[in-house]
């Protein structure tokens, strides 16, 4: 599952089952997850039961699946239960069996066949000709509006960033701010790790970070979190280019498309017109298109389809770096753990040093972060290289790093006091299996998970299989 799924996927499961209820009467809704979130397998699954009428065996969906693919098709299972998308049915004397959920089930088969009058895929609008957006002036607004958010988080630490006209409103900086991305006193505006984190994701991840943090704000403010989910997933079913009526939208989502144009996601032409345009960052929100690394270079690579390296950055044993972008997004970026020295129309160079590293650690920006941004952003001329970077560089990033690191903490589930080794190791290795075990100590028969809910799926199904076969 991509970062961009995953973190859509963890809001999603917090949801109590009367919202999955409501959300997947929309058959928007029910493929976007279906499209977006479920692996291969879970999709096969879902396909497979979508016209039965009766419940699936648990040993005959076993058969599916190959002897040595358990633990997928444990994973499978364990997103779908989760997603309220598949449910275990335990009649008396009768074997225990999967079904399909409803109403996720007749939505899907809906949106895959057609018909009904729900609206949920948009209404398109009769815009006249002379007033249609072209999708190069969308792709102008959002990259604008996009980076303009980025350059607000990195640029402002150091390097004033030219906006090209676009606007951050207050909403946006508070939003930023609430979520952790940026730290704000005063006047000066600090990037958190979790910005930094933040912006080294692909874009597509990047606006789904901001959108949870919408989601999360929006109940605050009292509106309605079923009708902005549906909104969010209805536009990654859009069509770029299209303009589409606002006729049958909510009051709510009115009050998202103005929210939502703050970053490029959705544009008007104005807040009073009958129509909206969704963006390329809306129209991919539930599409799989690429893992793109940077907000241009998401851009230059959905309009030209180029495979060329985009890399720019050489860095030296010496611990130089030379930066062949004109950016003032990367640049920014840069100068967040490097001293950046020359600047010259179309390069810059500078150079990793102990004090700049340690800047940028101590901002909580961590070395394998650094690590990360230098690889991804390597010169093709670096790529011929037997090690991409250089391992003194890497190794010296991790030193100066270490210099100040003392203890990890994770969050999660300990699981002790089992009675016998048996009732120890299946659990332990169901863990292992879906891949939330974090630690284990068999000698002590305690391990600790980083999430709980498929554990506890498991013994309640183990204690169900003991009491058919006593």
């Amino acid at each position: 599952m991509s970062s961009s799924s995953m973190r859509s996927f963890e809001y999603l499961e917090s949801l109590p089952g009367t919202v999955f209820n409501r959300l997947y009467k929309q058959p928007s809704t029910a493929l976007a997850i279906f499209r977006r979130m479920l692996p291969q397998l879970a999709k096969s699954f879902v396909m497979a039961m979508l016209y039965m009428v009766r419940p699936l065996p648990v040993t005959d969906l076993e058969t599916w699946v190959r002897p040595g693919s358990r633990r997928e098709q444990d994973t499978a299972i364990d997103l779908l239960e989760r997603l309220q998308i598949l449910k275990r049915t335990a009649e008396p004397k009768k074997p225990r069996a999967f079904v399909l959920t409803n109403p996720f089930a007749a939505s899907l088969r809906q949106a895959l066949t057609g018909g009904g009058n729900h609206k949920s895929f948009g209404v398109p609008s009769n815009t006249q000709f002379e007033d249609q957006v072209t999708i190069p002036q969308l792709d102008d607004f959002a990259r604008r509006q996009w980076e303009c958010v980025l350059g607000y988080m990195v640029g402002s630490t150091v390097i004033r960033l030219n906006d090209e006209g676009a606007n951050l409103s207050p909403a946006v900086k508070h939003l930023l701010q609430y979520g952790g991305l940026i730290l704000v006193g005063g006047r000066k505006v600090d990037i958190t790790r979790d910005g930094f984190a933040f912006v080294l994701q692909e874009v597509n991840a990047q606006v789904w970070t901001i959108l949870v943090l919408y989601l999360e704000k929006a109940e605050e403010l009292g509106m309605d979190r079923v009708d902005v989910l549906s909104f969010l997933f209805m536009l990654g079913s859009l069509e770029l280019g299209q303009g589409y009526s606002k006729a049958n939208l909510t009051e709510t989502q009115l009050q998202m498309l103005i929210d939502l144009g703050d970053f490029g996601i959705i544009y008007q032409n104005d807040p009073d017109s009958d129509s909206y345009y969704p963006t390329r960052l809306a129209t991919t929100l539930t599409s799989d298109a690429g893992a793109l690394r940077s907000a241009s270079a998401g851009f230059d690579s959905a309009l030209h389809s180029s495979n060329d390296d985009k890399g720019f950055v050489v860095i030296e044993t010496n611990y130089r770096i030379y930066a062949y972008t004109s950016s003032p997004l990367q640049l920014a970026i840069l100068s967040l753990f490097a001293r950046l020295i020359t600047r010259y129309p179309n390069m810059i160079s500078g150079k990793l040093t102990r004090e700049s590293v340690r800047r940028a650690i101590n901002m909580g920006i961590t070395g394998d972060q650094i690590i990360d941004f230098l690889y991804t952003h390597a010169h093709a001329q670096m790529r011929k290289n037997a090690t991409i970077l250089p391992p003194t560089v890497v190794d010296q990033i991790r030193l100066w790093q270490i210099e100040g690191e003392r203890m990890k903490s994770t969050p999660g589930f300990l699981f002790k006091d089992f009675l016998s080794a048996a009732e120890y190791e299946g659990p332990c290795q169901y863990a292992k299996d879906i891949g939330v075990l974090e630690w284990k100590n068999d000698a002590k028969r305690m391990f600790f998970v980083t999430r709980h809910e498929g554990i506890a799926a498991y013994l309640k199904s183990q204690k169900e299989k003991r009491r058919e076969g006593g």
